[in-house]
């Protein structure tokens, strides 16, 4: 996160592990920022993997009722920033929301915000705790600032599913 931006807001998925991750980072560094729980953050299957592999293969019940929920939460918690008061026409009102889910989750969010085919979301490998930052500007553009950065972990706490 830029230096000085403080967040609005930090999101947690009701699974347990998201919500000890959360309360960890409110704790240490965001005290004031306000935590809500948004049940559609949670883990699933966002839609189908394409090429698919052979040795995960979800039921289709399950990405059927998944994919419909991860696309709201996507819907919900992804969008431009709003456009500043100002008369420059580069502000923009800065909205910085945490988002404390699951890798599936962050890896369709990430291919969607970038217009790229979210069916390749198994090809996107993320740790953990890891952090990922998108940033929206008001005229549409996204940028993809950092994908699974697990440098404030140490070796011995890197994990994945």
């Amino acid at each position: 996160m830029r230096a000085g931006i403080v967040p609005t807001c930090m999101w947690q998925s009701r699974l347990t592990r998201a919500q000890q991750t959360a309360a960890i980072i409110q704790e240490q560094s965001f005290a004031d920022v306000p935590l809500r729980t948004c049940e559609m953050l949670n883990e699933g299957v966002p839609c189908r993997n394409i090429p698919e592999r052979s040795d995960w293969q979800p039921r289709d019940y399950q990405t059927f009722q998944d994919s419909a929920r991860i696309e709201a939460a996507f819907r919900k918690h992804i969008h431009r920033a709003l456009p500043s008061s100002s008369s420059s026409s580069s502000a923009h009102e800065v909205d910085t929301e945490i988002i404390v889910c699951h890798a599936n989750v962050i890896r369709y969010f990430v291919l969607r915000a970038l217009q790229l085919a979210p069916e390749a979301w198994l090809r996107l490998g993320l740790r953990n705790c890891s952090l990922t930052v998108l940033e929206m500007l008001p005229n549409g553009r996204v940028s993809l600032r950092t994908l699974g950065s697990e440098g404030h972990l140490p070796a011995a706490c890197l994990t994945d599913n």
